[in-house]
């Protein structure tokens, strides 16, 4: 089995969101990748510029971040050409994407489908070395840049970043340098594509937590009404749990909870409300194991934003969107 470590390089509207086009506001300039083998070596790389369909000329900021110009461009060939030859040097199934942050592997597949491409096949997983890398060094939960995380580890930089096939090769060697023994468990689910049905749904039980990402639905409301969705349930032996914190409004897009297993301890529970493509509500939830100390400081948080709550319903007369967001998940 191989990784294909793979980097794009796109270009946006000149004009702005007003002269973008809806269906594609990211277009592919540049596809670069490497092959890795399992344990991790490059035997392989892909190099090659797209010819832009819709925004022919570089915006100002992408300009001064890449060293491509338009001419260059209008010589390569057109991004149905590229990614089919792409696709075809990943090999046959027996690969698994990585890149540098979930941005690129979205993009590609937004690419794919304006030019109505055979999509890729779901679920999809692959590895996110950007979330690797920070949760391996302990690191900020923010995104970290790729040229920081090289500087970090003290990797020799002998090519110059910002094209896709070196910043590729950059992210291969962050993986190789990090090296995960749970490599295999460290998968992420793209969710450009996220489940339709019941049937479908991803509930997925890694080393450390559970992820179940749930069908679509019309609303919030009619998410937060699917027992199995509100249901926690402990991530390492899928028991249902006992509540210790129900369901509580965190955010504008997230729900947390705290449930015990008498076998596993305390775990703490989110639901994080994701617009799919059609416009219609997922969800992603979470499960993972937690300590007494956080348990505390969910309550300080559950009861400082329930003072918020009364505060705002004060000043502003008990108006539905405060009622909205004081709304909690009994189950």
């Amino acid at each position: 089995m191989n990784y294909i470590v793979f980097d794009l390089e796109w270009n946006q509207s000149y004009g702005g969101r007003e002269n973008e086009n809806p269906r594609m506001p990211f277009e592919i300039i540049e596809i670069g990748a490497v092959k890795l083998d399992e344990k991790l070596h490059i035997i392989d790389s892909f190099s090659s510029l797209v010819r832009p369909r819709l925004y022919k000329k570089i915006q100002p900021h992408i300009r001064t971040i890449l060293n491509i110009d338009e001419k260059e461009l209008r010589s390569a060939r057109p991004f149905d050409m590229v990614c089919r030859e792409f696709l075809k040097w990943c090999g046959d199934d027996d690969y698994e994407f990585c890149s540098w942050g979930p941005m690129d592997l979205s993009y590609l597949q937004n690419n794919m489908d304006y030019y109505y491409m055979k999509k890729l096949p779901t679920p999809l997983k692959y590895y996110n070395i950007q979330s690797i890398y920070s949760e391996m060094t302990e690191k900020s939960s923010a995104a970290v840049k790729l040229e920081k995380a090289v500087d970090h580890l003290q990797i020799e930089k002998d090519k110059p970043f910002h094209s896709a096939v070196n910043d590729a090769y950059y992210t291969a060697l962050v993986l190789a340098c990090l090296h995960p023994k749970d490599l295999k468990d460290r998968y992420s689910y793209d969710t450009y594509n996220c489940p339709k049905e019941k049937k479908d749904e991803i509930i997925s039980y890694h080393k450390n937590f559970l992820e179940h990402i749930s069908r679509e639905y019309e609303n919030r409301a009619e998410a937060v009404e699917d027992k199995d969705l509100t249901t926690l349930f402990c991530y390492r032996c899928g028991r249902k749990t006992n509540k210790k914190i129900k369901w509580f409004a965190n955010t504008p897009n997230s729900y947390l909870c705290i449930g015990k297993c008498w076998h596993h301890g305390l775990m703490t529970g989110k639901l994080r409300f994701k617009q799919s493509r059609d416009d219609k509500i997922f969800v992603i939830k979470t499960v993972v194991p937690t300590d007494k100390k956080s348990v505390e400081a969910m309550r300080q948080r559950q009861n400082e934003l329930r003072l918020k709550r009364q505060c705002k319903r004060r000043n502003k007369n008990n108006s539905k969107s405060d009622s909205d967001s004081e709304f909690e998940i009994d189950t």
